[in-house]
């Protein structure tokens, strides 16, 4: 019962998450990696790619793909995430925190989808 909570719970999460790339692209466009084109188009597809795999996660039959799907996702963004803590620290940023929190949060994240992809 717990790992059928927590599955809903994951899903919406991601689901959310997605629809926020769609909501709020300008918190997102600021620590996009300087080495990656496209950064809006980029955010749009992350945020497509979030929404999709959060949905995929419920169907038993698409579980396992959509887990390693996140997995593989929260690796892809790692890099932004990593340049959101360093130019907060650079420029003093107020919400440093959120930005340390963020990166030890990537390894708990992909534990929780690992959880899925054993079906």
């Amino acid at each position: 019962m717990t790992k059928k909570i927590s599955l809903y719970i994951i899903s919406v999460f991601y689901i959310l998450a997605g629809i926020n790339h769609f909501i709020h692209t300008s918190f997102y466009e600021p620590i996009m990696p300087s080495f990656l084109p496209w950064h809006l188009g980029l955010i749009y597809i992350s945020g497509i790619c979030e929404t999709a795999l959060g949905i995929l996660l419920l169907p038993q039959r698409t579980r396992r793909l959509a887990a390693w799907g996140i997995i593989l996702l929260l690796i892809a963004i790692f890099p932004a995430n990593i340049k959101m803590f360093f130019d907060y620290w650079h420029e003093h940023n107020p919400l440093l925190w959120i930005s340390i929190v963020r990166l030890p949060l990537q390894f708990v994240l992909i534990w929780w989808a690992y959880i899925y992809t054993g079906q």
